[in-house]
């Protein structure tokens, strides 16, 4: 008998399509009911609820409830890092479902990929930071410099609580759609939610698209320039 851990069986919870199609759709960072999943599953709510309570099971997906209602989402941080790094490798491999559609481009542009921003916007996002120097690159790692924190803490970042929670302040996530790396860990979260938090983004419904409003791109686009004559006036824009 082989010991280790068993990969097959996690391979087999998440290599199911319908379990594939809802374990994706939890990767927009909401809890979602069993009928919701059934529908983007495309089985019925009799089968849905076999395959959560299999995914369940197998430790990826947590429930909790509230009335007379249940609502799944991934168990923990891990589980969306593991299906980030499944979904970075298979694009990498040319294995892509093309849904062609009005709300692909939007996708593409700017998503949520668990709790941080993904697609094109959440690339240039840590482009910038890395061309400012905000961000380093060490190794295969980042690493955010003392410029960085200082920047962002004048943006209302929390970095010394970020610091202090067990889960890594910045960690790169390949991107299936741009094919490189946007920004994840706590950082990437904790940005994310100041876009929400000050109106420069919302999310859609049934959707893992991110829509922002005109200002909220204008201060994007100023606070993560990308052309090396708007790097100062990136920095500019760095209280807004």
């Amino acid at each position: 008998m082989k010991e280790g851990p068993d990969i097959a069986q996690i391979g087999a919870l998440i290599g199911d399509p319908a379990r594939a199609n809802m374990l994706t759709a939890l990767m927009g960072g909401r809890a979602l009911t069993a009928t919701e999943l059934a529908e983007v599953g495309g089985i019925t709510l009799q089968t849905a609820s076999t395959h959560l309570s299999k995914l369940e099971a197998g430790g990826l997906l947590a429930q909790r409830k509230q009335g007379r209602h249940r609502y799944f989402a991934l168990a923990d941080d891990g589980v969306g890092k593991l299906l980030e790094n499944i979904m970075g490798f298979a694009a990498t491999r040319g294995h892509l479902r093309h849904r062609p559609g009005p709300k692909e481009p939007a996708l593409r542009k700017a998503r949520i990929c668990y709790d941080h921003l993904a697609g094109d916007y959440g690339v240039r996002m840590l482009d910038s930071l890395i061309a400012s120097g905000a961000i380093s690159e060490v190794g295969d790692g980042l690493n955010l410099t003392e410029r960085g924190e200082a920047r962002l803490t004048s943006i209302g970042i929390d970095v010394t609580g970020l610091r202090s929670t067990r889960r890594p302040l910045c960690r790169s996530c390949l991107d299936w759609s741009e094919r490189r790396a946007h920004l994840a860990g706590s950082l990437g979260k904790a940005l994310l939610s100041n876009f929400f938090n000050k109106g420069w983004a919302r999310r859609t419904e049934n959707s893992r698209s991110i829509l922002f409003t005109s200002e909220g791109e204008r201060r994007f686009l100023a606070l993560f320039p990308m052309e090396a004559g708007e790097m100062d006036k990136g920095q500019e824009s760095a209280d807004v």
